[in-house]
């Protein structure tokens, strides 16, 4: 009895397509390399409706602030947080990876390098422009930043959209009211298509292991295990004394996210359950207002593991061919990531795009060194996505408590997610 109420559970699910996956991979890598549409398939469906959840979550979150003096509060301490964190993960990749010289033992001739692997990539990269970023943030139109799915430009046309209705007061109640209920409609959409996140899962797996297969580990064995050892440190040390100093159990809050962490570990981007994640911590306890704007702003400016990742990648390749870049040069360089990192695409890849972005704009360290990292940049995004999604759940409790908007229910810890009925969702809406 109690086997069958396990299998009936999304993470345990989950956790068996993965091993399925990785079991299919190794021994019929041909087939399992033909699984790839599975995974793409089900990051496609939560793209597809991630963009309007953020809009009607981040809508209405804003319109129940007591006035813009709050946004304004909440807005200047999440940046605050991102930046420190950001750049004290930065720091440990930094320690790390010059403490125990990953690539020293490699000893690369940039000749032998294939680069055309890496073309593809690296035709995606530009030399960094400020402005340019900005700009970008604002769309063409305000239907083209949700047709385009560019998470920074739906926050910004929501965040107007919010501060309007605010503005109108009474007047825009009906509208408020109308998106509360579609929000209600997309998250029983986001329940739906969760359900098959264990086939999700399964494709990803299945084609990363049988596309680079698991021999890809051991060649460079002794940079994943640093760069996940890192990983692990600064979720359980580094997050786990600010939950301390904020006052609530990691260990309590990872239990209660195991079914997204185990998605995450499956499609290897942190996409697929921000629709969740908000829900849950709201249930944990965070206020609309904070979950519905911090959670969604830390996809972008948050992402500590990736920031982890680009410095320990850029000193490997660097090691690899024996450069010496001074202390100076790694600072200079922190800058460049932390300027550069900003708004990165958090789905599988996104780091490597960052990473290329800027070591063709820098020109410090040869720009073929990143075929080094091509075989097994798939396993190192499952470790970015997990600590990025960590770091941003602990952000979004950390900044709802500075706020003094944190109402913890220790009945919520027990609930499945997405529960409530649509007008249950309303009601958690209108808090």
């Amino acid at each position: 009895m109690k086997i069958l109420k396990l299998y009936k559970q999304l993470y345990f699910q989950v956790i068996l397509s993965i091993l399925i996956g990785i079991l299919l991979g190794h021994f019929y890598p041909d087939l399992a390399s033909k699984m790839k549409p599975l995974g793409d398939g089900f990051i496609k469906l939560i793209r597809a409706v991630v963009p309007l959840i953020i809009f009607t979550i981040v809508v209405s979150g804003i319109y129940n602030l007591k006035n813009l003096r709050q946004a304004g509060h909440i807005g200047i301490k999440a940046v605050i947080y991102f930046e420190v964190m950001t750049t004290l993960a930065m720091l440990l990749g930094l320690v790390v990876v010059n403490f125990f010289q990953p690539g020293a033992d490699l000893n690369i001739n940039i000749h032998t390098l294939d680069g055309t692997s890496i073309s593809n990539y690296v035709d995606k990269t530009a030399s960094f422009d400020l402005i340019k970023f900005i700009l970008n943030i604002i769309p063409n139109t305000l239907i083209s930043a949700f047709t385009k799915g560019d998470s920074l430009q739906v926050l910004f046309v929501s965040t107007i959209f919010g501060f309007a209705l605010l503005q109108a007061g009474e007047k825009s109640k009906s509208i408020v009211e109308v998106i509360e209920n579609f929000s209600g409609i997309l998250f029983s959409i986001i329940k739906w298509i969760m359900k098959i996140a264990p086939i999700g899962a399964f494709g990803a797996m299945s084609y990363t292991i049988g596309t680079y297969g698991i021999h890809s580990l051991t060649t460079l064995s002794k940079l994943l295990a640093c760069f996940y050892l890192t990983c692990v440190f600064f979720i359980c040390v580094i997050l786990g004394l600010i939950a301390k100093l904020a006052n609530f159990s990691l260990l309590d809050f990872l239990k209660y996210i195991k079914e997204e962490l185990f998605i995450v570990l499956g499609t290897a981007t942190t996409e697929t359950v921000l629709p969740s994640m908000i829900n849950k911590l709201e249930k944990y306890g965070c206020s609309k207002t904070v979950a519905a704007f911090v959670l969604p702003a830390g996809y972008a400016f948050n992402l500590d593991g990736m920031s982890i990742y680009l410095a320990m990648a850029f000193m490997f390749i660097a090691q690899a061919f024996h450069l010496d870049i001074s202390f100076q040069q790694q600072i200079i360089m922190i800058l460049t990531f932390m300027l550069m990192s900003k708004g990165a695409a958090n789905v599988t890849g996104g780091g490597f795009i960052a990473l290329a972005t800027v070591i063709s704009s820098t020109h410090t360290i040869p720009v073929e060194g990143l075929v080094l990292l091509l075989g097994i940049d798939r396993f190192m995004s499952e470790a970015r996505s997990l600590t990025n999604l960590i770091g941003n759940g602990v952000a979004t409790i950390v900044i709802s408590k500075w706020e003094g908007n944190f109402n913890p229910s220790k009945e919520s810890l027990d609930m499945p997610i997405f529960q409530e009925t649509t007008g249950e969702h309303q009601l958690n809406v209108a808090k």
